[in-house]
């Protein structure tokens, strides 16, 4: 057996007028996350982690934000696509591991819906998959509540 791990990281401007999309999941927040797509920063890192893995680049090359196709795109179709190209490559997902890093909100209680979103797209028991949030004890831009981070490490087997 082959296995594989990949590591994602993303982020995003926290700004007004858009809504907040994390895992798939909206949550109420005074401001959104600035992106070409839904700009869900999670889901983001967790991508480019199953593509890592695979050896198949990045989603700025699968869906690059100069690509009008994507305006708007709802993160979790994407998220769709990317396990389509895994699973052609022969691979199957192990197991995730992501932590959102933000000030605010905080997302414990939304976890959940966010473990459940994951592994219906991708097809996976809920235990495959761990969610976690921290702050940055209110340091650098994301403890000044400007934007949002996420990073994601997954393994792959074939």
């Amino acid at each position: 057996m082959e296995n594989r791990v990949g590591i994602g990281f993303d982020v995003h401007q926290l700004v007004e007028g858009r809504p907040l999309i994390l895992g798939g999941v909206e949550i109420p927040f005074e401001k959104g996350l600035l992106g070409h797509s839904d700009a869900d920063v999670l889901v983001h890192a967790l991508m480019d982690a199953l593509l890592g893995a695979a050896a198949l680049g990045d989603i700025g090359q699968h869906f690059p934000d100069t690509d009008e196709a994507y305006r708007g795109a709802c993160s979790m179709e994407l998220l769709a696509q990317v396990k389509t190209l895994i699973e052609d490559k022969g691979y199957a997902i192990g197991n995730m591991d992501m932590t959102l890093m933000a000030q605010r909100p905080k997302i414990k209680a939304h976890i959940g819906d966010m473990t459940a979103n994951i592994a219906k797209v991708l097809a996976v028991e809920e235990s495959q998959i761990n969610i976690k949030g921290t702050t940055t004890e209110k340091l650098g831009f994301i403890g000044r509540e400007e934007g949002i981070a996420a990073q994601a490490v997954c393994l792959l087997c074939r």
